[in-house]
This record gives structure tokens, sequence and C-alpha cells, in this order.
């Protein structure tokens, strides 16, 4: 399975784009890296602060013919993300459901997943946040970066580059794809 990137300067969201896609394009699988999202979305309707030079992109796949559960999903695609960011962090990465990844019980990575149908398929959206240099100020809610945690600066390219490969190697490994 071969992803197809789509390159942005600035987006409303990732997510948002990706459902623009989606509907042009027909395509099944895609990538939607932006350098600055205007309005990132969180879970329950919350806004996902976007700091600039952070890590702000979405996946989207046809999943017609998948055949395990939403909550699944989402911990599959944690995985997923862990398994990057263990690239650079080899301490221990923590989930919390429903859709958090945490460093030293605080938020490095939140993940948001959409269903969405075009036509006569089903799409996942998957969005990923990932605090690369800068990490905002939850009222309640500790965070960090990548950048505090490694003293070193991490290309977004590279990141997104490492994580779409990920996500190819494993999709139909993990997600169970029946035909």
């Amino acid at each position: 399975m071969k992803i197809k990137n789509f390159k942005f300067k600035q987006v409303v969201s990732t997510n948002k784009t990706a459902i623009r896609i989606i509907k042009k394009t027909k395509l099944n699988y895609g990538m939607i890296i932006s350098d600055f999202q205007r309005n990132g979305k969180g879970q329950h309707g919350k806004k996902w602060i976007s700091y600039k030079g952070n890590l702000f992109l979405s996946f989207f796949f046809n999943i017609n013919k998948i055949k395990i559960p939403i909550n699944k999903i989402t911990k599959i695609n944690c995985l997923l993300v862990k398994k990057l960011i263990s690239k650079f962090y080899k301490k221990n990465i923590i989930f919390k459901s429903p859709n958090d990844l945490l460093i030293k019980k605080k938020k490095i990575c939140g993940i948001l997943q959409e269903i969405v149908f075009n036509d006569d398929k089903k799409y996942l959206i998957i969005g990923i946040g990932l605090n690369v240099i800068k990490s905002p100020e939850i009222k309640n809610y500790p965070t960090t970066n990548l950048l505090e945690l490694t003293k070193k600066k991490i290309n977004n390219k590279y990141l997104a580059n490492q994580l779409k490969l990920i996500f190819e190697k494993n999709f139909i490994k993990y997600y169970r794809i029946v035909n």
C-alpha cells in the first residue's frame, strides 16, 4: 500500500483538509501534512493548540474492508505513533485512553479519529498532533515535547516520512483487511 502525500504551509485543520481531498479525489489512502493549522481539532470538540514547528498531519484510509471495531483501531493508531516516538525517545511512552500518548505523565501527542462517508465508501481520518518543539499550556494537563526530552531538534519532514512508512508497513498487518 502506498500513501499519497499532500503538503501545505497552512490549513484550517488537517482533518478538514482530508475530508475535502476525499470528496475531490476518490483516493483510498492519503496523508495531509501542514506546517500550521489555524483551527486544529481535538477530542470532544476541543481545539488542538497548534504551535508552528510541531507536527500536524492526518492520514485517511478507505475502511470498507476493515472488520475491527473503532476502539481497537484507536489503540492500533496510538501504537503506530508510539513506534515513531520511540525511535527518538526510548523510555516509557504511555497510552492514555482514549487517544493521548504521555511521557513522564505529560501529553506529547493527541490522536483524533473521524469516520466520513463519500459515495459508497467509508473512510477513517486519523489526525495526529505531535509536540515537537513547543508544548501548549493546558490547565490541569501537563504537556511535553521531543525537543525538551531529547535535547535535539528533529526535522518534521523526516518525522512525517517515518510515520508514513510505519503506517504503510503495518496497515495490512494490524487493520486485518477482509477481501
